[in-house]
C-alpha cells in the first residue's frame, strides 16, 4: 500500500497566473487575454481564466446541499439507488405500441414517463378518451414509476389530467400513486397560440381541479412551469429563466385570484427547462433557476421550498443530416443536467428530428443517463458543481439577465399580456435571427451539418408509422363526477402569435434536401471543381475548407487526376470534371502571381461562377470564400448556377 498521498502535480514545475499570461501573450503573438473571450446570446462574457476572486465563496451565503433557500438542491445526500429521475417521453401515435415501448423501457432501467398527447396523432400518443389512455398504461404501476402528461399543446390539460385521474381511481391505491399531471394553460399559450374559452376561463378550472387532484393523489403534482417552447423558438438563456419566473408568478397570480393557497404552489409545480450541448452554460443556467426561485419566495414573503426542477434535451440541437452526433450532443446535455442538479432528467433520441423514434433511438436515450448515473457517478455527489468560479460567477451572471427579463414582463402586465401583446416574440425572434446569422457564418459550428459533413453518411432509423386517429379532442365522458362538475365559465379565446419551435440546422438542411432533390432527379450530385494552385503544402488547407463549405450545401467537391501546373491544364481539367462552377484554392502569396490568370482560363473553359478561397480579388473571379463569410449565402450561389431547385 502507498505511504501517503500522490501528488499527481510533482512531476511539473510549478506555475502562476503571471506565467500563464506570458504564455497566451506569446501563443497570441503578442495579443491580450480579452482575444479569449466569448460572449453568451446575453451579452455575458465568459473569460478564458476563472479566479478565486472571481467568486467570493468566503462570503457566499448559499449554505450546504439540502439546506434553505436551497440554492444547491433539495438533499445533502442523494439517493444512492436513483440520483435522479430518468423520465423517458413516449409518442407513438398508436396506443398499443406506445404501451409496448413503455414496458421495455421501464424493465431496462427507466425510472418514469412521460405521455407526450396528442388526440390526433401527428405529434403523440392519440389518447382522447379512458379506453385509450388505459391501453396506453396497462400493466404499468404508477406506486412504483411516476407517469406525467406532455399536453403537446392540444388542451390547458384539464380534461386529459381528468382522465388520467380515472385512471388512477379503477388502480386503487390512490394516496400511493405518483402522477405529474402538468396542467398548463400558460404553457398552451406559448406553444399553440391560443387558449379557447379564455385565459381566465382556463384558470377557474385549473385551480378547482388542482384542489381536487391534491387531496386524492398526494404524491402527485398537477402544475407545470414549462420554458422550453422560448428555448426551442431560439431564445437566449437568459430569456428562457425569466420566462420561467414570469410563468410562475404569473400562474400564482391567476389562481391567488381563484382563491387558491399560493403557499401550495411550489410543492404543486414541475420547473421544466430545456438542456443544450454546451454543458458549461447549461449546468450554469439549471443552478441560477434556483437562485431566482428563491428570490421569487423571498420577495412573496413565502416559506422557502425546494424546486422541483426538470431538464429535457433540446429539440433544436437535433439535426437530420448525420443524426448519430446527436448522441454526443445529447450525453452533453445530460451531462449538464446531472451535474447542474436536475431532480427530473429526459433525454430525447437521437434521431428524434427524422422520426417517430424506434428501439435504438430509445434504447440510446435510456442508456445515456445509466451510464452517466451507473457508470460516470454523476450522482454520487451533491451538487457536484458547487464552488467552481466559472459555474457560480456564470450563475450569478445569468440570474441577473433573466431577472432583469422577468421584470420587463412584469413591467407590461406579466407573461400573459406580454405574449398577447407580441413583446415577448419580437424580443426573442431578433435573438433568434442573430443566432442564425453566426450559425450561417459557421461562427457556431454545426458539427456533420455546417462542418465536417458527410455526404453519403447512413441515415438512421425511426418508426414505420401505420396509424390514424379519428378523435380531434379528449372526451369527457365516462369522466368521475368530481371532474365532469368542474366550473365552466368560458369566454373569448385568448390568443397570442405561438411561439414556432425552430432547429439550429434548418438553413443549412434545407440546402442539404434541395440539393439531395436535385441529384433524384438527374441521377447526379451538384458538384464543383477544385482548382488547386502550388504545391500540396500551399493548397491542402484551403481545399479542405472549400470541400467542406461546399459540402454542406450538398455539393460534391471534384479535383483533377494530376495536379495541374498551368493555366491551360487547369482548364482542361475543369473541362473534363463536368462541372459548371469552380473554386481556387491557394496560398495568398500565389494568388498575387496566378490566381487572376488561372480564374479567366476557367471562365475561358465555361465555367459559369468562380469561387477562390480567401479573400484576394481579381475581374474573374465571382465570390470569396473565407472564415466568417456567410456560408448559407455562398451556397445558395452556388447552388442557383448548378440549377438545383429551391
Amino acid at each position: 500500500m502507498a505511504d501517503g498521498f500522490l501528488k499527481l502535480s510533482s512531476a511539473f514545475d510549478e506555475a502562476n497566473e503571471a506565467d500563464w499570461l506570458e504564455a497566451v501573450s506569446k501563443a497570441l503573438k503578442g495579443g491580450g487575454v480579452e482575444r479569449l473571450q466569448r460572449k453568451t446570446d446575453d451579452g455575458l462574457t465568459i473569460e478564458p481564466l476563472y479566479r478565486e476572486s472571481s467568486f467570493p465563496s468566503a462570503t457566499d451565503p448559499r449554505g450546504a446541499p439540502g439546506e434553505a433557500p436551497y440554492l444547491r438542491g433539495a438533499s445533502a445526500e442523494p439517493d444512492p439507488f436513483l440520483p435522479w429521475d430518468i423520465r423517458q417521453s413516449f409518442g407513438h401515435p398508436d396506443p398499443e405500441v406506445t404501451n409496448k415501448e413503455i414496458l421495455r423501457d421501464l424493465e431496462r432501467g427507466v425510472s418514469s414517463i412521460e405521455l407526450c398527447v396528442d388526440c390526433t396523432g401527428k405529434s403523440g400518443v392519440a389518447i382522447h378518451d379512458a379506453d385509450t389512455l388505459a391501453t396506453a398504461l396497462n400493466g404499468v404501476r404508477a406506486d412504483i414509476a411516476s407517469v406525467a402528461l406532455d399536453h403537446c399543446g392540444m388542451g390547458s390539460g384539464t380534461s386529459l389530467a381528468g382522465l388520467l385521474a380515472l385512471w388512477g381511481e379503477q388502480q386503487g391505491g390512490a394516496g400511493t400513486l405518483k402522477f405529474a399531471f402538468n396542467i398548463d394553460p400558460i404553457g398552451l399559450l406559448m406553444r399553440k397560440g391560443e387558449v379557447e374559452g379564455g385565459i381566465d376561463a382556463a384558470f377557474v378550472r385549473t385551480a378547482e381541479l388542482s384542489r381536487l387532484l391534491c387531496l386524492r393523489y398526494p404524491k402527485s403534482t398537477t402544475l407545470r412551469a414549462d420554458a422550453r417552447p422560448v428555448h426551442e423558438a431560439g431564445g437566449s438563456e437568459a430569456q428562457e429563466l425569466g420566462v420561467l419566473i414570469a410563468h410562475a408568478v404569473d400562474t400564482m397570480r391567476r389562481l391567488a385570484d381563484q382563491g387558491y393557497d399560493a403557499s401550495a404552489y411550489p410543492s404543486q409545480t414541475v420547473f421544466t427547462l430545456a438542456a443544450g450541448g454546451n454543458y458549461g452554460i447549461e449546468i450554469a443556467k439549471l443552478r441560477a433557476a434556483r437562485r431566482l426561485w428563491a428570490r421569487v419566495l423571498d420577495a412573496m414573503e413565502l416559506e422557502a421550498e425546494p424546486m422541483l426542477l426538470q431538464s429535457v434535451s433540446s429539440a433544436r440541437m437535433l439535426t437530420r443530416y448525420d443524426p448519430w452526433v446527436n448522441m454526443l450532443r445529447n450525453t452533453a446535455a445530460c451531462f449538464a443536467s446531472a451535474v447542474g442538479g436536475a431532480d427530473i432528467v429526459t433525454v430525447r433520441a437521437f434521431n428524434e428530428a427524422l422520426g417517430v423514434p424506434e428501439e435504438l433511438g430509445r434504447r440510446t436515450a435510456r442508456n445515456t443517463q445509466i451510464i452517466a448515473m451507473e457508470e460516470s457517478g454523476l450522482g454520487k455527489i451533491a451538487d457536484p458543481a458547487g464552488g467552481a468560479w466559472f459555474e457560480e460567477t456564470l450563475a450569478d451572471e445569468l440570474a441577473e439577465a433573466a431577472w432583469a427579463v422577468f421584470q420587463e414582463i412584469e413591467a407590461e402586465g406579466g407573461l400573459v399580456a406580454s405574449l398577447a401583446k407580441g413583446n415577448l416574440q419580437k424580443r426573442i425572434a431578433e435573438v433568434r435571427e442573430a443566432r442564425f446569422a453566426a450559425i450561417a457564418k459557421r461562427k457556431r459550428p454545426l458539427t456533420g451539418v455546417s462542418e465536417f459533413p458527410l455526404l453519403d453518411a447512413d441515415e438512421a432509423p425511426v418508426a414505420e408509422i401505420k396509424f390514424e386517429s379519428k378523435a380531434a379532442s379528449v372526451s369527457s365522458e365516462g369522466l368521475h363526477s368530481f371532474l365532469k362538475d368542474l366550473p365552466d365559465k368560458s369566454g373569448s379565446t385568448t390568443e397570442a402569435d405561438p411561439l414556432a419551435p425552430i432547429r439550429l440546422a434548418r438553413d443549412f438542411e434545407t440546402l442539404r434536401d434541395r440539393a439531395n432533390a436535385h441529384a433524384d432527379r438527374t441521377g447526379k450530385r451538384p458538384g464543383i471543381f477544385i482548382a488547386t494552385l502550388g504545391p500540396l503544402a500551399e493548397h491542402t488547407a484551403r481545399a479542405d475548407f472549400a470541400r467542406n463549405l461546399f459540402a454542406a450545401g450538398g455539393v460534391e467537391a471534384v479535383e483533377a487526376a494530376k495536379m495541374p501546373e498551368t493555366p491551360e491544364v487547369l482548364a482542361d481539367a475543369f473541362k473534363a470534371s463536368g462541372c459548371q462552377i469552380a473554386a481556387i484554392c491557394g496560398a495568398d502569396k500565389r494568388y498575387e502571381d496566378e490566381a487572376e490568370a488561372a480564374a479567366k482560363a476557367l471562365k475561358d473553359a465555361g465555367a459559369a461562377r468562380v469561387f477562390l478561397a480567401g479573400k484576394f480579388e481579381a475581374a474573374a473571379i465571382d465570390n470569396n470564400i473565407f472564415m466568417g463569410c456567410d456560408a448559407v449565402d455562398m451556397l445558395q450561389i452556388a447552388q442557383a448556377e448548378l440549377g438545383v431547385e429551391k
